[in-house]
């Protein structure tokens, strides 16, 4: 294994120069990409449909291509589930990588071309590694195995040569086999679609592995851990694996975990590296040892806009390439990508905290949401909830707020909700069960969180006397007309100012 160390580190540290232009030159390599990107998908349906054999400059793409979010290329990505092909994309894509649903749908189906698979998704992976390796150059990382935490893929129903799942799962199963040298646990075990197996079989099989490294969304990986400690009996992760270094992480903020890591693996003992990793694309990751912020890739099948905070919801928002933004300001990002997506609002929202080189931060999503734990409720999934719960219970609700509980000593992560009612609901059981069971109609990654009360436990659930939410708006100054409740907040800031207040209504 150090033989193979040695290589592959060599092979990382050749990649750097590439890293050093997205630092350098990341304006002409945006450029080229969209034109790459225009000149490939010419001749599909979508490029036909909006003349792209006409578009030379950046005013005419964006002139000629509308803004476009999920239920606008949804009638195109169901065609291409089913089979059809050269719509959005011209290379057979067979792949699509299952995400957290939008206003209509349960969940969404972003298409993975074999072009966004190699050189955005891989690459992105790829560019991780090589920065880790400049960041330090005396790494043993690839003397042992890198514990992966994926999720299952399986046939579409509309079509067995398609294949839908995680993202983590799409690219486990397409790893180059040499990779399972530095990959635990067993593909079998990696794929596998029931999670409490899941997790006890990939304990038993990495427990006597060399795992140097970790990868995968902190929540879930946290279980993992805890799994790994309780049947060991160790008192740390590093009493376990010795040689951990390196936990690669994405999908949620890690800050709200920091702490629950620090206290079974000693602080200061592994790096923890950001990385912005979605369905959608490898966008960012994080290129120095002590920053807060990632650096963008300019160079991996994704042209980016940026459309200012305060257009969005306007009828034709204003949008800007990368050469035209403004560090401090909160921008929702826009991306067309070697995989058919065209100027496609992912949601998110960053600030850039440098133009020379371009790096961001992650500031929140263009809607109120949860996403603490990877399940990404929004307010359409909420108010649905609500609504079924109050059919069933004859209730009217005034007012409502909600955010997560996260992992404490002693306590479970899960919902936290505070509802004010009109008319309350004539069963209290009934109407708390009813939200939970309707969020996990709507919203598969909730549904996957709350399996078994695996990650997710069962909502908390208050019934504030009436007034409690005017009061709280009085005591912040925001009684008016244009002031609003704040409906889902993704962390505890407004649930923990408004909770001290039910008593005191009483």
């Amino acid at each position: 294994m150090k033989l193979f160390n040695a290589i592959l580190r060599k092979y990382l540290i050749n990649q750097l120069p590439d890293i050093d232009k997205y630092r350098k030159h990341a304006i002409p390599l945006q450029h080229k990409v969209r034109k790459q990107l225009i000149a490939k998908a010419s001749s599909t349906e979508f490029g036909k449909k909006y003349n792209f054999k006409d578009i030379k400059s950046y005013n005419d793409f964006k002139n000629s291509i509308p803004i476009h979010t999920y239920d606008d290329l949804k009638p195109y990505i169901d065609r291409m589930i089913e089979g059809q092909q050269n719509i959005l994309w011209p290379t057979h894509i067979k792949w699509f990588s299952k995400s957290s649903g939008t206003t209509n749908e349960r969940s969404k189906y972003i298409p993975v071309s074999p072009e966004s698979l190699k050189y955005c998704h891989i690459r992105g992976g790829r560019d991780v590694l090589a920065s880790y390796c400049s960041m330090f150059p005396e790494t043993s990382v690839f003397d042992g195995k890198g514990l992966i935490l994926g999720g299952s893929m399986r046939p579409a129903e509309q079509n067995s040569h398609a294949k839908y799942g995680d993202l983590s799962a799409i690219l486990i199963g397409n790893f180059p086999q040499w990779a399972d040298f530095i990959r635990t646990p067993s593909r079998e075990i990696a794929l596998m679609d029931e999670w409490e197996s899941k997790l006890e079989k990939m304990s038993e099989f990495t427990i006597p592995q060399n795992v140097t490294s970790l990868s995968g969304v902190p929540s879930w990986m946290l279980l993992l851990l805890k799994k790994v400690l309780a049947k060991t009996g160790k008192s740390n992760i590093k009493e376990v694996w010795p040689n951990l270094e390196l936990f690669m992480h994405g999908g949620v903020n890690f800050e709200p975990y920091r702490e629950q890591y620090e206290k079974i693996i000693p602080k200061g003992s592994i790096f923890y590296m950001q990385t912005y990793n979605a369905s959608e694309g490898f966008f960012a990751f994080q290129d120095g040892p002590d920053r807060k912020d990632m650096l963008l890739l300019p160079d991996n099948g994704i042209f980016y806009e940026f459309i200012p905070l305060d257009q969005i919801g306007a009828e034709h928002p204003q949008s800007f390439p990368l050469e035209a933004v403004k560090t401090g300001l909160n921008y929702a990002i826009v991306i067309s990508t070697n995989a058919g997506l065209w100027r496609y609002i992912i949601g998110d929202t960053v600030q850039f905290t440098s133009l020379h080189p371009h790096r961001i931060m992650i500031t929140g999503r263009t809607t109120s949401f949860i996403n603490a734990f990877g399940e990404e409720i929004i307010i359409e999934n909420a108010e649905k909830a609500i609504a079924f719960a109050c059919k069933q219970t004859e209730a009217v609700v005034a007012e409502y707020t909600a955010a997560p509980i996260y992992f404490s000593n002693g306590n479970s992560a899960a919902h936290e909700w505070i509802f004010e009612f009109q008319q309350q609901p004539n069963d209290w059981a009934h109407f708390c069960e009813s939200i939970d069971q309707e969020l996990k109609k709507v919203n598969s990654d909730y549904e996957a969180k709350r399996y078994h009360d695996l990650l997710l436990q069962f909502p908390i659930i208050h019934n504030a006397p009436q007034g409690t939410f005017m009061n709280w708006l009085k005591l912040k100054g925001k009684l008016g007309g244009q002031h609003k409740i704040p409906r889902l907040a993704n962390n505890r800031k407004i649930i923990d100012e408004i909770l001290p207040l039910l008593n005191a209504t009483s």
